[in-house]
């Protein structure tokens, strides 16, 4: 399933965008950055959760990768959201958002989406308190990871955010 307009089209993402996307995290300065092969895996398995937009020239200029959480199948994790900068401000971030939650509400019939953020990427808050307000739902917070669960040095705490219920007709 795709959603297109005139100078973007959302669709699921391809192995072959694994490049893209990992360019894309890099470029954000904000995204921990994994490593090149799990985009690339990622784009494979869990392209049915994901959603990429392409700019009129077919490539990426914005992502968003989630998967279904094993023990909860009717909530959507958003793992990650990226904008080219060049592309910024058009509200691509949240129509990737918006786009992926109505394909998965009627596909996989989804209740909730999660997320985590650390404290003080406002952009990021913004960007998921503005979904649920346009939706209709509740948010709740709660932490989630603290900061010393993290190995690889200094490491924000991740906050959960909790956004439900969604529904069909919510989800635009």
């Amino acid at each position: 399933m795709t959603a297109a307009s005139a100078d973007l089209l959302i669709e699921r993402p391809a192995p072959t965008d694994g490049a893209a996307l990992w360019r894309l995290a890099r470029d954000s300065k904000t995204l921990d950055l994994n490593s090149s092969y799990s985009y690339v895996l990622w784009c494979r398995d869990f392209a049915a959760t994901s959603a990429v937009a392409r700019g009129v020239d077919g490539e990426p200029v914005g992502f968003v990768t989630g998967y279904l959480r094993p023990d909860r199948p009717r909530t959507l994790l958003v793992w990650q959201v990226a904008v080219d900068p060049a592309h910024r401000g058009r509200g691509i971030a949240a129509r990737l958002l918006d786009g992926l939650a109505a394909r998965l509400t009627a596909e996989r019939g989804i209740t909730e989406l999660e997320t985590t953020i650390t404290p003080g990427n406002t952009a990021s808050e913004r960007l998921f308190t503005a979904f649920a307000e346009r939706h209709g739902a509740r948010v709740s917070r709660e932490l989630l990871f603290p900061a010393d669960l993290f190995p690889d040095g200094p490491h924000d705490p991740e906050v959960l955010y909790r956004i439900g219920p969604l529904t069909a007709s919510t989800a635009h």
